[in-house]
Parts: structure tokens; C-alpha cells; sequence
């Protein structure tokens, strides 16, 4: 069955410095790799964004609330919101608005780590509810998440999005899980110049 989304783009493989960057952010909380992070999500979104409207909307996959307080921060939604200023630094151009809890979890959910496609489906189905219909009804949806594994999450996010109203939904994520697996869900590869960020003494240089 087709993904209930146009087509779905990422950075690069989730290993090496990227998996690392994505892990100083994520789970040690250093906020200042969102910025190199954003830019390679831009990255990722030029291979899509001729096709895209002015008015698409940008959507980030969002936390349960109380993961949200606990991390304190939705990664997801930092990345977007770095992705959307580079583009203003570097092109001056305002192309797309971020909709904050345009859509929301519904539900607590269990970690996805360890389950196979089915159980990452049946766990997360109906874990999404949009909060902003009038954002998002007859609109393009970009979707922003970390990390692209099985599908799953942008799946049910896609479906539930296009059930509220919108017309096409696309995805970007700055990594994917799976190394060969650009045809099988419909995604396109991105090779990025190497950016560089540097912490704590330490270069990291992801490409």
C-alpha cells in the first residue's frame, strides 16, 4: 500500500557524526546543535521544495506532553525552526511558516526501539490528533521529524493530516535508519556539503 504521503527526503544515514549530532541535541540537551542540524535539514528540503506551494505549512512531529516536559524541548520542532531561519539568512526569502501544535499526540506511546513495522504501526495508531484544522485544511504539509526508521510515525502523522484536511503532505527528516532502503519508502537520497560544529573542545563534521 502507497504511504499516505507524496514523497519523504532526508539527509543521510543515521550513523557516524550525524547520529551524534542528533544525540547532543536530542538526549544531552545541547541546544546549539540545532543550528548545523537545521541547515542540513534545509539540505534535504531543497530536493523537494520547487515542488512545494508558497503557502505549505510546516509541521513538526510532536512529543507527548509530558515527554515534552521532561526533555523539555521537541527536538523536531527545533531543527524546523533553525531549517526555516537558514533558509531567511541565506536566501532572504520567507518560504514557509512553522504551525506549532498544529498537530499533537493524542496518547502516551511506547518507545518504538525493538519493535518490528507491524507493532511501531498498531502502537502508534491514533496517537495523532490536529489541533488546528483551519491551519492545515487544503494546504501542503511539510512534515519535519528526526529520524526516518520504518515509516511508521510519518505514516500515521500523513494519514492523520490528510484525513483533517490537507491536500498533499511531504516529509523531511534529517536521517534514515535503513541504508538501502531509498526505493522502498519512496524517499530520495541527499548528499550535503560536510557542515561543522564545533562543542565542548571537540569538532564534529557531518556529511
Amino acid at each position: 500500500m502507497p504511504p499516505p504521503f507524496v514523497s519523504a527526503v532526508s539527509h543521510g544515514a543515521y550513523e557516524g557524526t550525524l547520529r551524534a549530532l542528533i544525540h547532543l541535541l536530542k538526549y544531552e540537551g545541547v541546544a546549539p546543535a540545532a543550528r548545523p542540524l537545521g541547515k542540513l535539514l534545509l539540505h534535504a528540503i531543497s530536493q523537494i521544495e520547487p515542488r512545494l506551494p508558497a503557502d505549505t505549512v510546516v509541521v513538526a512531529v510532536p512529543l507527548h506532553p509530558a515527554k515534552e516536559r521532561q526533555r523539555g524541548f521537541n527536538q523536531s520542532e527545533q531543527i524546523a525552526t533553525e531549517a526555516i531561519a537558514e533558509m531567511r539568512r541565506t536566501t532572504g526569502k520567507e518560504r514557509f511558516k512553522l504551525e506549532r501544535n498544529a498537530l499533537r499526540r493524542a496518547r502516551p506511546t511506547d518507545s518504538q526501539f525493538g519493535l518490528t513495522a507491524r507493532e511501531r504501526r498498531r502502537n502508534l495508531k491514533g496517537a495523532f490528533t490536529v489541533a488546528k484544522a483551519e491551519a492545515i485544511r487544503g494546504k501542503t504539509v511539510l512534515l519535519i521529524d528526526d529520524i526516518y526508521t520504518t515509516g511508521a510515525t510519518a505514516r500515521e502523522c500523513a494519514r492523520t493530516l490528510r484525513a483533517a484536511g490537507a491536500s498533499h503532505v511531504y516529509v523531511a527528516t534529517l536521517a534514515r535508519a535503513q541504508r538501502d532502503g531509498v526505493a522502498h519508502w519512496n524517499a530520495e537520497q541527499f548528499v550535503t556539503t560536510p557542515v561543522t560544529f564545533h562543542s565542548g573542545g571537540s569538532t564534529l563534521t557531518a556529511s
